[in-house]
This record gives C-alpha cells, sequence and structure tokens, in this order.
C-alpha cells in the first residue's frame, strides 16, 4: 500500500506534492443563467446603478422571486448594490431564450423600489418585446419607461 501512494505522489501536481494550493483556474464550466451570486448590469439612469457602475462593482443577485431559484425574462429578484438591498426586473439574459426572443451580451436588470416603481426615469438599452406580454409581474411601469423594443 505504501509503495502505491509514494507512485501516485509522483504524478500529483507539484503545488500539491508541497501541501499549498494551486487555483489559478476553475474546471467547472459557465452557467449562462441568472442564479444565487450571478452578476447583473443596471440599464437605468437611477443615482444608485450610476454610483456601481462607476466604481466598477457590479451588483449581485441574492434572491430569485420564484420556485425554481432560476431567474429568467421578467422575473423579479433582490440583488446588492453597494452593500444595500434592491428589488429589480430582469429585462434582458444571457441564456437561450424561447424563439423570437432576443438574447443579450449581459444580464441586465432595472431596479424598482418596494412598490414596484422604477428608481430612474429612463431604460438606456432595447427591451425586449415578449415582456409585454408577462403575466408575471408588474412591469407596465418599467416598460413606460423604455424608448427602444426589440
Amino acid at each position: 500500500m505504501a509503495t502505491l501512494l509514494s507512485n501516485a505522489s509522483q504524478f500529483a501536481p507539484a503545488a500539491v506534492r508541497l501541501g499549498t494550493t494551486c487555483c489559478a483556474f476553475s474546471t467547472t464550466s459557465k452557467l449562462l443563467e441568472v442564479r444565487l451570486l450571478s452578476r447583473m448590469r443596471i440599464v437605468d439612469n437611477s443615482a444608485i446603478g450610476r454610483a456601481a457602475a462607476e466604481i466598477g462593482k457590479p451588483p449581485r443577485v441574492i434572491h430569485v422571486y420564484n420556485k425554481k431559484q432560476v431567474g429568467h425574462l421578467g422575473d423579479k429578484v433582490l440583488v446588492t448594490v453597494k452593500g444595500e438591498m434592491r428589488r429589480a426586473y430582469i429585462v434582458g439574459l444571457k441564456q437561450k431564450q424561447r424563439p423570437n426572443v432576443p438574447r443579450t451580451d449581459t444580464n441586465n436588470i432595472v431596479l424598482v423600489d418596494d412598490n414596484g416603481n422604477p428608481l430612474g426615469n429612463r431604460v438606456l438599452v432595447p427591451i425586449p418585446s415578449a415582456l409585454r406580454a408577462n403575466k408575471k409581474g408588474d412591469l407596465t411601469k418599467v416598460l413606460s419607461l423604455a424608448t427602444k423594443f426589440v
């Protein structure tokens, strides 16, 4: 048994044999869905969104308000922005969408307050028109701020 372990150690990387850890790369695949701690991008012109973009710390999802805990287009999420908890609606996703619903390069959100009123007064990116027929949440106030639909 001892010879088997000594032979196995010669094939191990040098960092493992010396007792140090090597974390230069990740072997897990990248998830293109919104889950816990996913990075988002605020696409309205709210003051807290602009401040977060200036310091370079993207908001992170800490809760998705649905049963499966995976966010989809139009879902409500709870995010942390500069150490504050804020509610938001998802208005653009990287993950694979239904037919005729466009994908975006980033995961986009629009911040809202506790009553569902948007914090900004303009949405800066095009919004998928599939959100107009969305029955999940009250997105009418958010959609009224959008100037472009795709």
